[in-house]
């Protein structure tokens, strides 16, 4: 089988090392053909490696003095931190040393730097965040999720290209279905993007195209992919996550009040710890960014290990598929 190596922004998000070291060593062991680069400060990472045993001549230390900060402007990024970690993750799949980057760091910063450094595809207007959802089929990706405030219809359409590729490079489907998320499921309702957009999509044959959803379907069975632009997106996306975080912690409490609810969930405990891992957002962690001329996946800022561990998964899936080139294919 062919090698894969990732290039893992070691330095980044709110954990950095503490999610980024055993969640890269716990990948390691289970696939055996991945090689890792971990870029951030060697002394620092040489030093959590020792604390740490396994395998690890699958690897690579790559040093970078400078780190993103978590709330720095991307035009910031742009001018002064391309030998970050970061920047030096994404220099590395652009001259071919790497299949796909790893990110947990800025989300402005890695799309600025992405944008400079690995490039857009040519046909590509403007790159898109796409997260996924879970659903009853067992997920939906939602696109875009930050990355553009506003879109414009031919942008909301490259998206739809974009997204219905990523979903068939996933799950092998030839024929995802897509919708348009607005107010109403009437074609006379949104507003005149949202509309003309429609008719973008609707017009393309590549495209299954169902008409406009609205904010529960991310959870039905209803599409497969749903198309806004980012600032609905990404609200969607944070609603989703603050429930699933909500309604865990209620299974929580529920069991620790009284002694027939803990009766109760000890009874259920099995159905209730397999919903807890359905809606647990760590499970879905990994937004790839869409429109770059290379594999680059954004993991939560918050992630721990079990979500970077999930992002790089889903990392390795998107490079076995050959993602960049089915995108490319589908616009």
């Amino acid at each position: 089988m062919a090698s894969l190596r990732l290039a893992v922004d070691a330095m980044g998000g709110d954990l950095g090392l503490r999610a980024t070291l055993p969640a890269s060593l716990q990948i390691l062991q289970e696939i055996p053909e991945l090689s890792i680069s971990l870029i951030g400060d060697q002394g620092e990472i040489s030093a959590a490696l020792s604390a740490h045993g396994g395998d690890q001549s699958r690897l690579h230390i790559v040093h970078a003095a400078d780190v993103v900060d978590m709330d720095e402007k991307p035009s910031h990024a742009l001018r002064h931190k391309r030998e970050s970690s970061m920047g030096i993750a994404l220099q590395l799949l652009k001259d071919g040393q790497v299949d796909a980057v790893v990110s947990a760091g800025n989300t402005g910063a890695l799309m600025a730097l992405g944008c400079l450094l690995v490039e857009r595809l040519p046909q590509v207007r403007r790159p898109a965040i796409c997260a996924l959802f879970p659903a009853h089929n067992g997920f939906t990706l939602g696109l875009d999720v930050g990355a553009n405030i506003a879109a414009s219809p031919e942008e909301l359409y490259q998206f739809a290209s974009m997204g219905s590729a990523l979903y068939s490079s996933m799950t092998g489907q030839s024929a995802p279905r897509v919708g348009l998320l607005n107010v109403g499921e009437e074609m006379i309702k949104g507003t005149e993007v949202v509309r003309d957009a429609a008719e973008l999509i609707q017009a393309d044959a590549k495209l299954n195209f169902c008409g406009f959803v609205e904010g529960g379907d991310y959870f039905s069975e209803q599409v497969d992919v749903i198309v806004s632009d980012g600032f609905a997106g990404n609200v969607a996306l944070k609603a989703c996550e603050g429930t699933a975080n909500y309604i865990r912690g209620e299974l929580s409490r529920f069991s620790d009040q009284h002694p027939v609810a803990r009766l109760i969930a000890a009874l259920f405990w099995p159905l209730i710890r397999k919903f807890r891992r359905e809606i647990d957002p760590r499970r879905y962690n990994g937004a790839a960014l869409l429109g770059l001329n290379g594999i680059v996946i954004k993991a939560h800022g918050s992630s721990d290990q079990s979500g970077y561990y999930a992002a790089l998964h889903q990392t390795v899936q998107a490079v076995r598929s050959d993602l960049i080139t089915n995108i490319a294919r589908q616009l």
